[in-house]
């Protein structure tokens, strides 16, 4: 039977322009009649549909002329099936991102890649969708999922919410980097003051007045319980406000004093950001997570990837300290204790939630961490610097 290229193209599904393309490559030969008009044959028919077969495999046309025309190449079948194999895999990711985006599925990963590569464009990214920066900062560091945020906060703080403390520390460490400042401080302020432990600790060891400053409302209500059961509510000043927009004028304070808190904005940038808040040769105490090692743990060393993903040495703080603007006083390691004072009750109360939330994201993370305390404690820990602005 005899088509006409018009004929050809309504059976084979494809357009006028792309048959003469398949022409113009030879992949099929019309046969010109008397009257002008190209007719095409059951067999360019059929030849047309089986590169129809060839190219759905992923086949370019010069490929599929090879196949037509010549045995085979198994070698480049092979290839095709590993490019699309790939193909397939990056559409199951994309696919698998966008239903957890709809809250379908887990975000965890994929929040802990992008602020591993993009912090800052991450967290802005995570204000633009309705949280505060607050929350923001919470779900970047805590929950890691957008759509399990909620939940995963409130099971959080009622793990804590009974806690003396929320991270480690003693006030025999608080006051060992005290005694280490060059100078009486004037005028304090103290970042990430939560419950007051330190607060207290700086209140009684000299007359200078403190700004508290804390994010969490409830953590300065206890600070406020705190402080008036130790008659000391007239030497502290409790504020609720964000560590990365202080609302103070530069030079305001010869001592700033945060511990376990720079992480949550960044060491560096809470070095950058916080050092024109200081005096002239005004002081700084800042703690931080760091490793006690040059060859972690497989498993520590992941587990911190995920949680901490900036976790330094030693080496490298003290060079990222000084590279900022700062001399170094002082820095040593919070002793045992003070992590035992820390991670202790919070198996202890962990183990007292397990049955009543089994199934608590946040009460899992947790009891992991405290499981890579008790196992890892001696290739990381908690360095307290003491510096001056130089």
């Amino acid at each position: 039977m005899a088509y006409r290229i018009s004929e050809l193209a309504k059976k084979v599904g494809l357009s006028r322009t792309a048959l003469l393309y398949y022409e113009k490559q030879k992949l099929i030969t019309g046969q010109r009649q008397s009257n002008g008009y190209r007719v095409y044959s059951d067999k360019d028919v059929q030849r047309v549909l089986l590169l129809q077969q060839l190219q759905a495999g992923g086949l370019t046309l010069k490929e599929c002329k090879a196949c037509l025309e010549a045995k085979v190449d198994r070698t480049l079948l092979q290839n095709r099936l590993r490019t699309l194999d790939e193909e397939i895999e990056k559409k199951r990711q994309s696919r698998q991102l966008l239903a957890a985006m709809l809250g379908e599925g887990d975000l965890k990963a994929w929040h802990e890649n992008i602020d591993s590569v993009a912090p800052d464009a991450h967290l802005d990214w995570l204000m633009k969708q309705g949280f505060n920066e607050k929350e923001a900062l919470r779900l970047k560091w805590l929950s890691k999922d957008m759509n399990e945020h909620e939940q995963y906060m409130a099971d959080f703080m009622t793990v804590f919410e009974t806690l003396e403390r929320w991270g480690p520390g003693s006030e025999s460490d608080t006051l060992k980097a005290f005694t280490h400042l060059p100078k009486p401080p004037r005028s304090i302020l103290e970042i990430g003051c939560g419950n007051g432990l330190a607060t207290t600790v700086l209140a009684n060891q000299c007359d200078a007045p403190i700004t508290a400053v804390d994010n969490e409302e409830s953590a300065l209500k206890r600070l406020n319980s705190t402080l008036a059961s130790k008659n000391l509510s007239h030497r502290v000043t409790p504020l609720c406000a964000s560590m990365t927009e202080l609302p103070f004028d530069e030079a305001s304070f010869d001592l700033i004093w945060a511990e376990g808190s720079a992480y949550i904005m960044g060491v560096e940038q809470a070095l950058k950001q916080w050092r024109p808040l200081l005096e002239k040769d005004g002081m700084l105490m800042i703690s931080d997570l760091v490793w006690l090692t040059d060859s972690p743990s497989e498993e520590v060393s992941k587990f911190w990837a995920s949680e901490y993903p900036d976790i330094q040495t030693i080496a490298t703080r003290l060079e990222q300290i000084k590279t900022a603007g700062y001399e170094v006083v002082h820095h040593f390691s919070l002793n045992q204790q003070s992590w035992q004072d820390y991670w202790l009750p919070l198996k202890k109360r962990i183990k007292s939630l397990t049955t009543s939330m089994p199934d608590s994201a946040a009460v899992k993370d947790i009891a992991k961490e405290v499981e890579i305390y008790q196992r890892y404690l001696d290739e990381f820990g908690y360095q307290m610097f003491v510096l001056q602005r130089s």
